[in-house]
């Protein structure tokens, strides 16, 4: 029968929580967060961001401080996207002991703007000699780079055409560039605005825009049978790049806000069951005790009210370690008086009932009368308790993470916002990494509002009229 009495009450509070609208679009948009924790390494190009979002050489591919690639539909110039090539046709010959490789890997350009760099990836064992070229939709085809592998076992080599090609890239645009009028110097250039523009006066230093195919060409000369390449990739690092862009140090945005839904779930669930937890049991045992054991449970009660938490995390994230379980229990020493004086009241009415009396009459220990008798009726309050709880927690942990307090091994939103603030983001308008974060954090806290304030449009008359 209790079971029949849970399921008919949870029926009851599912018909009554149906008809309230911002309560099933903040169930709706929880629903999605939860989702976006489980399918995670499925919708971001970097599914290691959470336990790599320090690490530079994980990033060191993606473009600085990129904007969104659906800028691009708002803008009459159009960048270059940032894309993977991982198809390429292969032939192979035989000369004696020699092996010769070629990977041919085409690239469409159809842009206004060329991308910033173009970066070959393999896996190489022995001491191979790697030569890149390309061909450009005009028919010219220029050697970029070569590259000799001193003998390894097994390395992943990277080769940056924007950073090994700057000399040959020069030389061409110097054949086609009056010198006495366009003089540029050889650092200054960027390799890929002469290699991606037109064949003709101007090119280094007002390059013109050369659409269509180009083919990137990879000739490896394997010396020894035991020598190969393999798991070849070509990373374009584009003008624009991910969904979210990218920030100073290349990392990809978005997967650093997808890496952030669970620790702010985590947050934001995890303090508000622990203090909701503390604050009802303080309530109900203070109600239910009474006398000068009630007044001692108030006066500690209005001790933690009186302190500011704000400045107290402050000064205890500066002492200790920043790490995210200390700061989950310290805003959870604070945040339990939010439901202590309603708890009370409601203890002080129930503890009056006559089931409660007779409990007494059977010789119940208080401690048996507080939680089967007394608590279980204050769960229905709590859980809307905790549900507003949550988003003070996420805007408090952001607020920490903001000033460079919070822990720094984990990826949340606020730590995003932290960094933007160090990188001079507002200042250099990059506004991509300032404004996802934010939002994020008020989708959250909306999230857990709108279900609070109709968990407590429901639940509370019924307590009142209990």
């Amino acid at each position: 029968m209790r079971w029949l009495d849970i399921k008919e009450g949870f029926r009851n509070f599912w018909k009554d929580f149906k008809s309230i609208k911002f309560g099933l679009f903040g169930l709706f948009l929880l629903f999605i967060f939860i989702v976006m924790v489980i399918i995670n390494p499925y919708i971001v190009p970097f599914p290691n961001a959470s336990s790599r979002w320090r690490d530079i050489t994980h990033w060191e591919d993606n473009p600085v401080s990129a904007p969104p690639v659906w800028v691009n539909w708002f803008s009459s110039v159009k960048r270059a996207p940032s894309t993977i090539i991982k198809e390429y046709t292969f032939t192979e010959e035989k000369k004696g002991n020699l092996t010769l490789n070629k990977l041919i890997f085409e690239y469409e350009y159809f842009y206004d703007l060329p991308p910033l760099d173009i970066i070959f990836h393999s896996y190489v064992v022995g001491s191979p000699v790697i030569i890149l070229s390309m061909e450009r939709p005009d028919g010219q085809v220029i050697t970029l780079t070569k590259r000799v592998i001193s003998k390894i076992a097994g390395k992943d080599i990277r080769i940056s055409i924007g950073n090994d090609s700057r000399t040959e890239s020069y030389n061409f645009g110097m054949k086609y560039e009056n010198p006495q009028q366009n003089r540029i110097e050889r650092e200054l250039i960027k390799p890929t605005k002469i290699l991606f523009a037109e064949a003709k006066e101007g090119i280094l230093v007002k390059p013109s825009s050369l659409q269509g195919t180009y083919k990137i060409m990879v000739d490896i000369i394997l010396p020894s049978p035991n020598d190969q390449v393999s798991k070849s990739t070509l990373f374009i690092s584009g003008g624009v790049s991910g969904w979210l862009g990218t920030d100073s140090a290349k990392r990809d945005i978005w997967s650093g806000i997808v890496a952030g839904v669970k620790w702010a779930l985590l947050i934001g669930l995890l303090t508000a069951f622990t203090s909701v937890s503390i604050g009802v049991i303080f309530g109900v045992v203070s109600a239910y005790l009474g006398g000068w054991q009630d007044s001692l449970m108030q006066r500690i009660f209005e001790i933690f009210v009186g302190v500011p938490l704000l400045p107290v995390l402050i000064v205890m994230s500066a002492i200790f370690r920043p790490n995210i379980w200390t700061l989950i229990i310290m805003m959870s020493c604070f945040f339990w008086v939010g439901p202590v004086k309603t708890v009370r009241s409601m203890g002080l009415q129930i503890k009056e009932e006559t089931y409660i009396e007779a409990a007494k009459a059977f010789g119940a220990s208080s401690s048996r009368i507080i939680f089967r008798h007394m608590i279980p009726l204050l769960i229905p309050y709590s859980f809307a308790s905790m549900a507003l709880y949550v988003p003070s927690a996420i805007v408090y942990e952001a607020s920490i993470s903001l000033l460079g307090l919070g822990d720094a091994t984990i990826v949340t939103w606020g730590q995003i916002l932290h960094d933007a603030l160090r990188g001079g983001a507002v200042i250099n308008g990059l506004w991509w990494w300032v404004i996802p974060p934010g939002l994020f954090i008020a989708l959250m806290g909306m999230t857990f509002a709108f279900i609070g304030f109709a968990m407590d449009k429901i639940l509370h008359p019924k307590l009142r009229t209990r």
